[in-house]
């Protein structure tokens, strides 16, 4: 091959290439993208943990107590068990969460993070900024949703 045309292919990079390699995050962004999605992720666990701390401290120290020994009748009762139930369920709530932060962090570990676990495709980026420990993308979230909720409907 002549020396001119050998230049002339190293020299000139295609305009779609050159668009793919701008689009393309390098390897330094990536793993500092990553980073701050596992700084993101321990920050929210860490507030998780808290919240879920106060609550169980009300419980522990009588708080809740309180206010059945100032129960003038039946009504009062149910607001009290009402605002228990309530309690309970922010606790639990609070437990899905910090376990699916805890799975993303694993993932993150693995370099697996970002990869829907049914159908393989990326998640976008979006969704992991709004929810950073999505497991699935879009689409297969809102088919497990409308799945559910059939099978509520059946019941």
């Amino acid at each position: 091959m002549p020396k001119k045309i050998e230049e002339k292919k190293k020299s000139k990079p295609t305009k779609k290439s050159q668009e793919l390699k701008e689009k393309t995050p390098s390897v330094k962004e990536e793993e500092g993208r990553m980073e701050e999605l596992r700084k993101l992720l321990i920050r929210k666990r860490e507030q998780i943990v808290k919240e879920a701390t106060e609550e169980i401290k009300k419980f522990k120290s009588g708080e809740k107590r309180q206010l059945v020994e100032t129960v003038l009748d039946d009504g009062d009762l149910s607001v009290v068990d009402l605002a228990e139930d309530i309690s309970l369920r922010h606790l639990s709530a609070h437990r899905e969460t910090l376990v699916k932060i805890d799975n993303a962090l694993r993932k993150l570990e693995e370099g697996t993070y970002g990869i829907c676990e049914d159908c393989g495709d990326e998640i976008s980026k979006e969704r992991l900024k709004i929810m950073p420990f999505a497991i699935l993308c879009r689409d297969c979230q809102e088919k497990r949703e409308l799945l559910e909720k059939i099978e509520r409907e059946e019941e």
